[in-house]
């Protein structure tokens, strides 16, 4: 169905809303203060009969609404070091959840696009690292680097950057950074879904603060 319709009065805004099919629509906003596209779920029914109801932007309030929340719960595979294995490559799997990294922890943790990539391995990693000494005095217990990338992949770039400090933590399938709703698209660079940057503190697996770069989008240029 392809309509239009006003609403008004919603959080002191007026909202023009353009159908342009299943949950997608294009909007505009007084004043431009918000991205141009937003992901909608809309409930409507015909005037002064129902109320609309409608969900923003679902990645932004996803992430925004996760604050206070508990942090998802899934297993991350990475590959720890184990002389039993014998070999050139003593490493075997070991699954690693959420509870073993956050419960009755204080973490920081920051996540990016993809582990080698320009800026992620100018700027984020080696500043974390830098940083890592400080951070840990403020009474935090670690922290840590994610990205949707493999084990062998985050370790290598570990290697490559000599980090000694900061624990690279693989989200192979992306199951938590979807989780967080942090989770974009990046086909424009070949990169298939990858993470938003964003970084948090989280109080025994509780976020207590996120802070994320602004201009949440699929295929970012950067």
């Amino acid at each position: 169905v392809e309509s239009a319709v006003n609403l008004s009065g919603i959080g002191g805004n007026n909202f023009t809303v353009e159908f342009l099919g299943d949950f997608y629509c294009q909007a505009a906003f007084p004043g431009g203060c918000l991205p141009q596209y937003y992901d909608y779920f809309l409930l409507a029914h015909a005037a002064h009969v129902s109320i609309f109801k409608l969900k923003l932007n679902q990645k932004i309030m996803e992430k925004l609404s996760m604050e206070g929340k508990h942090v998802p719960s899934i297993i991350f595979k990475t590959r720890v070091r184990d002389e039993s294995v014998g070999g050139e490559n003593p490493y075997r799997w070991q699954d690693v959840s959420s509870d073993d990294i956050f419960k009755n922890k204080k973490i920081v943790i920051f996540s990016l696009p993809g582990a080698f990539t320009p800026t992620c391995s100018s700027t984020h990693l080696p500043g974390y690292e830098a940083a890592y000494d400080e951070i840990k005095s403020l009474g935090v217990d670690e922290v840590y680097c994610l990205s949707v990338n493999d084990a062998f992949v985050m370790f290598q770039w570990g290697k490559h950057q000599n980090v000694s400090k900061v624990k690279l933590l693989p989200d192979g399938s992306g199951d938590f950074t979807r989780g967080m709703g942090m989770m974009v698209k990046k086909d424009n660079l070949g990169f298939g879904e990858r993470s938003w940057r964003y970084s948090m503190y989280v109080e025994d697996g509780v976020v207590k603060k996120i802070f994320a770069e602004p201009g949440f989008s699929d295929n970012c240029k950067d």
